[in-house]
């Protein structure tokens, strides 16, 4: 062999050893990513990288907890980021870690999406505790979320709210120098909340304006009596309900026997400015006004499935003419009273289109003092309407203006007292 042949077997060998290297590299490269991502995948507590697409809820089981081979979710970035803030956080001495499990759980139950699914921690809970049972110290104001902006749904009868010019349907846009963007309806009643003698100012816009109003509230001890009774003239009961709370039934009965003592001949029942309350006591309230039987709500859950609920007796009003008030801050459970009345007796309804919720929540009991609020169902009216956002509409609209509510005047009750009196009228003919 000659010198150049030798050279050329040379170069060929080397040639030879150079793509087996690089083959040997490019397998070793490809098991180091194997083995990466098969050690990442089994670390419990290391970042995962989520793709980017949905992860139905229940069809999905969390890494770490299942071995049934679903859709996963790496729960371990949750536990990176706990980590990473433990560590590089500037402030770490002010870190509370039960506030951290409470902030991470109100953002789960925020990604519902549903504005009435709520989780309440213990001082939340307390709140609404006291808010059901109808004494607490702040303004007086029912709050709920509409197109996204925090609303007034309505302020309560006779408290400071009202009395200091706040009005359904205004939109509060900033609590003292906060804005209310993204701010939930709990966080909200948190910030307007406080000890009685204390100031919260509230930017508003009202319906129907351009420019915002700063409006001042002195917070006072809020008592509710869910029931208000007057007497229009001998024959004519006035009667308020402002909300559905645990004394309702009690305190509407009381005052259903004040209406038959005296002989009343026609009800005017108002209904606006209530925000609803508990769904069994809509259902006592129709079992008074409606005869037994009767449909007063359907229940539609998740699943399709349809449960109606029935009035229950004690009918003792059944026969009374009635007519109803609603307006804008009529929600909840003041909707589906509305609602029965209207399919099951033909009761004509005045005012304004009602709120618009038509979901039934449900109030379940955590550990350390800890509550959350889940929408379970939606519900229809008896011949099956849905009023999800869209409300009950009058079957007699009147409006109340700025210059009404200024002067205390109330076209809506007039109408009301002049459409019951023609009913009378008629009923004893």
């Amino acid at each position: 062999m000659d010198e150049e042949q030798l050279k050329k077997e040379e170069e060929n060998l080397a040639r030879s050893k150079g793509i087996l290297r690089r083959y040997l590299l490019f397998f070793a490269v490809i098991f180091l990513l194997a083995g990466s991502f098969w050690f990442g995948f089994n670390r419990g507590k290391e970042q995962g990288i989520p793709e980017e697409k949905a992860f139905p809820l229940a069809e999905t089981v969390i890494e770490n907890k299942s071995p049934a081979y679903k859709p996963t979710v790496d729960f371990s970035l949750f536990w990176r980021v706990w980590e990473l803030l433990k560590e590089k956080y500037v402030d770490k001495t002010s870190l509370d870690a039960q506030r951290m499990v409470y902030g991470a759980i109100k953002g789960m139950v925020k990604a519902t999406g549903d504005p009435y699914t709520t989780f309440f921690d213990p001082k939340e809970t307390k709140s609404f505790s006291e808010d059901i049972i109808g004494s607490f110290e702040g303004i007086g104001a029912e709050l709920g979320i509409k197109d996204d902006i925090l609303t007034v749904i309505a302020p309560l009868e006779d408290s400071p709210a009202q009395k200091a010019g706040l009005r359904t349907g205004d939109k509060i846009l900033k609590i003292g120098d906060k804005s209310t963007v993204d701010t939930t309806i709990d966080e909200a009643v948190d910030l307007i909340r406080g000890k009685k003698g204390t100031a919260v100012m509230l930017t508003v816009l009202h319906e129907g304006e351009q420019e915002t109003r700063e409006i001042t509230i002195i917070r006072n001890t809020i008592e509710i009596k869910s029931v208000k009774l007057e007497f229009k003239d001998p024959d004519i009961a006035y009667l308020k309900l402002t909300k559905f709370g645990e004394e309702t039934s009690k305190e509407f009965d009381a005052a259903m026997n004040q209406i038959l003592s005296q002989g009343s001949k026609g009800i005017i029942l108002d209904l606006r400015n209530n925000p609803g309350g508990f769904l069994d006591k809509s259902v006592d309230i129709a079992s008074r006004l409606i005869v037994k039987g009767e449909v007063v709500v359907a229940e539609e859950d998740s699943a399709g499935k349809k449960e109606s609920l029935y009035t229950s007796g004690g009918d003792k009003l059944s026969s009374l003419p009635i007519v109803a008030l609603i307006n804008e801050g009529s929600a909840s459970a003041s909707e589906i009273l509305a609602g029965a009345l209207r399919d099951d007796r033909q009761i004509e309804l005045i005012g304004k289109k009602s709120f618009g919720k038509g979901s039934v929540q449900e109030l379940l009991n955590l550990p350390g003092d800890s509550s959350i609020k889940i929408t379970v169902a939606k519900w229809l009216t008896p011949k099956g309407d849905y009023i999800m956002e869209k409300g009950i509409s009058p079957d007699i609209e009147v409006g109340l203006t700025l210059d009404d509510f200024n002067n205390q005047r109330d076209p809506q009750l007039d109408k009301a007292i002049e459409v019951i009196k023609e009913k009378m009228a008629k009923s004893l003919n």
